[in-house]
């Protein structure tokens, strides 16, 4: 178990004004912020963050769609982060996320579900890396 995550807040949500209230519900969940950036993914980049599902359907619209404006990256920390926070964020279709769950509260569909997550702890240290070379020092 580790206790680093990594996060993006999507463009759905940075358009819509949720960061800051994305960021508050994410600290006052007992979440430290490690490090942040705000940036635009380039199409190259988003090819290769989502590289995994290079072959699904959905993968030129997902790339599509996380180039679409800015984002926040970030690494989190907290003991059991990768479980804590997908708890935090809720299910994918914001119609099935648990009450008062980010992605309920800010996603407005399964495809602009506000907020990206990892899902395993080996997957948090591969997503950190690839947008902060030094995460490890945190």
């Amino acid at each position: 178990m580790s206790n680093i995550t990594f996060t993006m807040i999507k463009p759905d949500a940075v358009a819509n004004g949720h960061s800051g209230k994305i960021i508050d519900q994410i600290l006052e969940a007992g979440f430290s912020i490690q490090a942040m950036k705000y940036l635009h993914l380039t199409p190259e980049n988003a090819g290769k963050f989502y590289a995994v599902h290079s072959e699904r359907p959905f993968f030129n619209d997902l790339v599509s769609f996380m180039t679409s404006g800015p984002i926040f990256a970030a690494v989190l920390v907290k003991e059991n982060a990768v479980a804590d926070f997908r708890t935090l964020i809720g299910a994918t279709d914001p119609k099935k996320a648990d009450e008062g769950t980010i992605r309920q509260r800010f996603a407005d569909s399964i495809e602009a579900n506000a907020v990206h997550g990892s899902d395993s702890d080996e997957n948090a240290a591969i997503e950190a890396s690839f947008f902060f070379n030094s995460f490890e020092r945190f």
